[in-house]
């Protein structure tokens, strides 16, 4: 009765943390291009931001996931929340005195909130069941979606409260991005306990030997490759829907779209845990495959029929989603605990340099061969993981003499 108090506080801390961090971060990236095209001038640069606050996240989640090894989960969270924190406020300071290199410069330890709120889904695992991994990631995954509705929601407010006292034009979320950080940092400090699940390690793993048990581990490879590669599909489709829309004349209804796309992603979290509890990881990052690929081919063809947009976008988030749970479920349950946060935060680090490269390379694709590529290259993005899903499946599990259900 007592582990099953302490699982329950555990995930309630994390989906809090969850909550306020994303509503910070999304709240501040809602008005970030604005503000780099205030700061300079040109609309040239107002991606850069939104690609540096990625990259940040990038850098910081393997430290973070070193500092789990050797302090506990609640150390290292509360250290990237409160990174993150103090990287919001030197963002605000930046914005506010008009020097668009230092925002830069302090967007990438804004990361430090993204790259914490990434490790709560680990954090999550930790202590659950091996039947109950998945579900305890997906409420994790789930909260995020209120944090992405609260952000946004809040952001005019924030920002028209901050000009009426004097503050340049998009910089006010940036504080309370700092302020909702230091928040989160707060909570988990307070309501986690400093002894983490795995038992904490002298020394962390070197990311080669990490690297080298990832690499001959066909199940735990699958699992960071689906995550990584899902996430690149969804973001390079995701990011040029609008632009895409703008061409076929429907503008106006991207915002609607975004916003069930974004239901599609968090929305059915908890339905999504509880498939992949039930059928196997294998079957679900196949579904999520399928569901990711048919929605691609949906959205290339939406410009013909304006209402497949919304079906597209709501598809590729559902799939983004299993991809997520399904992928972590199983790197998490497949490595040994010596690699293991290791190998979260390797997972975390690609899942972040590819989704960035995805989101600044798309434009440029898009603007170069047309939607329909990045779309092809999108769709074989899918298609991989469900071959490479399918391939790992019946060498691991026949290997062990077990039929395989595909």
């Amino acid at each position: 009765m007592g582990l099953v108090i302490d699982q329950r506080r555990i995930v309630s801390t994390l989906m809090i943390s969850q909550v306020l961090g994303s509503a910070g971060n999304v709240s501040a990236l809602t008005f970030l291009g604005l503000l780099a095209a205030d700061l300079t001038g040109s609309d040239r640069l107002a991606g850069v931001p939104a690609a540096t606050l990625t990259l940040g996240t990038a850098f910081l989640a393997a430290p973070l996931a070193r500092r789990a090894i050797r302090r506990g989960r609640r150390a290292a969270l509360a250290t990237g929340y409160l990174i993150g924190g103090l990287g919001a406020f030197a963002s605000f300071l930046a914005g506010e005195s008009g020097v668009f290199i230092l925002l830069i410069v302090a967007l990438l330890a804004l990361g430090g909130t993204q790259a914490a709120g990434l490790q709560t889904r680990f954090a999550a695992a930790d202590h659950a069941p091996p039947d109950g991994r998945a579900r305890a990631i997906s409420l994790v995954v789930w909260v995020a979606a209120f944090g992405g509705v609260l952000g946004p929601s809040l952001a005019k407010w924030e920002n028209d409260l901050g000009v009426s006292v004097g503050l340049r034009p998009w910089v006010s979320p940036l504080l309370v991005a700092g302020l909702l950080s230091l928040l989160a940092a707060a909570a988990v400090s307070i309501r986690l306990s400093a002894e983490p699940a795995v038992g904490g390690l002298p020394v962390a793993p070197r990311w080669k030997n990490t690297w080298a048990a990832v690499r001959v581990n066909r199940p735990a490879l699958l699992g960071m490759a689906t995550v990584a590669l899902s996430q690149a599909a969804m973001v390079a489709i995701m990011t040029m829907t609008p632009l895409h829309m703008r061409d076929h004349g429907q503008a106006e209804l991207s915002g609607f779209v975004i916003a069930l796309h974004v239901f599609g992603m968090f929305g059915l979290a908890p339905l999504v845990g509880r498939a992949v509890d039930r059928f196997g990881a294998y079957r679900a990052i196949k579904t999520g495959a399928a569901i990711l690929g048919a929605g691609v081919l949906v959205s290339v063809v939406a410009g013909y029929q304006p209402a497949l947009i919304f079906i597209g976008l709501f598809l590729l988030g559902l799939g983004w989603n299993f991809g997520l749970i399904a992928g972590s479920t199983l790197l998490t349950s497949s490595i040994d605990s010596t690699h293991r946060l290791s190998a979260q935060g390797m997972s975390d680090t690609l899942l972040s340099v590819l989704g960035g490269f995805a989101a600044l390379s798309s434009g440029f694709i898009k603007q170069g061969w047309g939607f329909h590529w990045l779309a092809n290259l999108a769709f074989a993005l899918a298609a991989t993981v469900m071959v490479s899903a399918v391939f790992v499946q019946l060498r691991t599990q026949g290997s062990q003499g077990h039929t395989v259900s595909l």
